[in-house]
């Protein structure tokens, strides 16, 4: 299918879904006249990374646990590393919760004193 029947199908930009390409999340062949064409599992495969976006991971990360992925909601298949990459995610976002708590006490009490 091409890029803009894939936008269409997942309600994703054609621009971000050059990116995701660009990022190693979604493989494109290309047709003769050069255009990218998907198969289709990358609707399953868009869909997925939407999701993992979503749960706060970045590119980088999604792209190391995107082969473990099944299914839109994605469960896992517990690769090699897995579990380890997810514990690292989970660590710094608690870590970020802390520190946006941090900030958000010492904002309050700047508004406790005019």
């Amino acid at each position: 299918m091409l890029i803009g029947e894939l936008s269409r199908r997942t309600g994703v930009s054609a621009r971000l879904l050059r990116y995701y390409e660009a990022q190693g999340l979604l493989d494109a062949g290309r047709g003769a006249n050069g255009y990218r064409d998907y198969d289709e599992e990358a609707v399953l495969v868009v869909r997925q990374v939407r999701a993992l976006l979503h749960a706060g991971l970045s590119t980088e990360v999604i792209r190391s646990v995107l082969p473990c992925a099944r299914g839109e909601q994605p469960e896992f298949d517990w690769c090699a590393e897995l579990r380890a990459v997810l514990d690292r995610e989970l660590a710094a976002t608690d870590e970020r919760i802390s520190a946006l708590r941090r900030n958000r006490t010492a904002l309050v009490g700047y508004l406790a004193h005019p």
